[in-house]
């Protein structure tokens, strides 16, 4: 396969094509919390079921101030009155309620004088004041969610609300990273000369939780060919997606790509004009994909977030919904990379009605702390020269 460099569209284009939804399993409601539709959630009835009181107070007849009515019983939240209301009676009521049969208003507790058998009513109450109608949230056997929708607590209010118990989800991928190197260490654990904790560990683990997919512990390969060989090995009889970080250019101790093609993972891309991230690698075999991001901590969230994480929203079938503007104006000053597209940790501000977007401190592939405070990465166009502050940039969005 050709080595030379394709664009960020063309990659994250070839990932998409190769990726479609996994299979499906039927998940409680209550632990749904996160999980993809498979299928719509319709609504089994009217939301509310009945005709119920939007106030505490007394169900009436409509009618103007100062009438006498007499209190002839009481209708509580999943105890109905079975009293048809009579001319000159009320009610008491309390909010959720249903309506009694016969009623048709809702005066307030606050509307009426007195309190025991005969109460006065200091407003007048029109017709259908205070009293919610059957189906006025939902009507029965309308779509309450859709295909694709991921499942906040919100989500999970209204499914349950429509009547279901249970949904039919997508199956949540597995994910397995792999870090290589022998000069990693675990965190907190004291470094040799040389040694480095390993970082992309916990980071890609979490990007990944945070991303819908079930992960197993992340494993630290040695450099070395057999053993990086077994680790892709086991990784991918456990995995939907295997998570490589370093490895996967071209020295004497990166063993990653003859480790996938000794495996049978065909390349469908490697090397991408990207700033940083160029030598991210993308296969798969069988059903299953392997991401190979580069080792240095900035350009593995970069190349997670611009290719890794749309494979995963799309494993679970999820709209990739944006949630930034698509352009800012560039905050400062960025210089151009001749050859390749740069992706600049910015922050984001309102300034002047516009969102301006301002490089997040140094931006070497090695410096974690551009991450912390980003709100996304600006794209800057290869090219002779700087881009001056004060040009419209895309932005893309951060997996985190």
């Amino acid at each position: 396969m050709s080595t030379s460099l394709i664009t960020i569209a063309q990659a994250r284009e070839c990932v998409v094509r190769a990726i479609g939804p996994l299979g499906t399993e039927s998940v409680p409601v209550q632990d749904a919390l996160g999980r993809v539709l498979a299928s719509a959630v319709l609504a089994t009835g009217d939301v509310p079921p009945f005709a119920c009181s939007a106030m505490d107070g007394y169900a009436v007849l409509a009618g103007p101030a100062g009438r006498e009515l007499t209190v002839v019983g009481e209708s509580r939240a999943g105890t109905p009155s079975q009293r048809r209301l009579a001319e000159r009676e009320a009610i008491r009521i309390s909010t959720g309620a249903a309506v009694p049969a016969g009623a048709t208003a809702v005066i307030p507790q606050e509307d009426v004088s007195g309190y025991g058998e005969l109460i006065g009513t200091t407003t007048p109450v029109a017709a259908g004041e205070h009293i919610r109608g059957p189906g006025e949230d939902l009507r029965a056997h309308t779509t309450v969610l859709t295909p694709g929708t991921r499942l906040g607590p919100v989500e999970l209010g209204a499914a349950v609300a429509a009547g279901a118990g249970a949904v039919l989800a997508v199956r949540m991928p597995r994910v397995t990273v792999l870090c290589t190197g022998d000069e990693l260490r675990a965190p907190g654990e004291p470094l040799a000369p040389g040694e480095i904790h390993n970082s992309n560990a916990p980071m890609l683990t979490a990007l990944a939780q945070r991303s819908g997919a079930l992960t197993a512990p992340a494993r630290r390969l040695a450099d070395d060919r057999g053993a990086t060989e077994a680790g892709i090995a086991a990784a991918l009889e456990r995995s939907d997606v295997v998570l490589i970080s370093g490895g996967v250019s071209v020295g004497p101790h990166d063993h990653v790509k003859p480790a996938l093609a000794a495996l049978g993972v065909q390349e469908r891309f490697w090397g991408v004009s990207l700033q940083p991230g160029k030598p991210t690698w993308f296969g798969s075999r069988e059903g299953k994909f392997v991401f190979g991001l580069p080792g240095n901590p900035v350009s593995a969230v970069v190349t997670f977030s611009l290719f890794a994480w749309p494979a995963l929203l799309g494993l679970q079938g999820a709209r990739s919904v944006r949630r930034l503007e698509a352009k800012a104006v560039l905050g400062a000053e960025v210089p151009r990379n001749p050859r390749r597209e740069q992706a600049v940790r910015v922050r984001l501000q309102r300034l002047d009605g516009r969102t301006s977007a301002i490089p997040n401190g140094a931006q070497g592939s090695h410096i974690l702390s551009s991450l912390l405070g980003a709100d996304a990465l600006a794209m800057i166009p290869p090219g002779e020269g700087t881009v001056q502050a004060g040009s419209c940039v895309a932005l893309e969005e951060l997996a985190y």
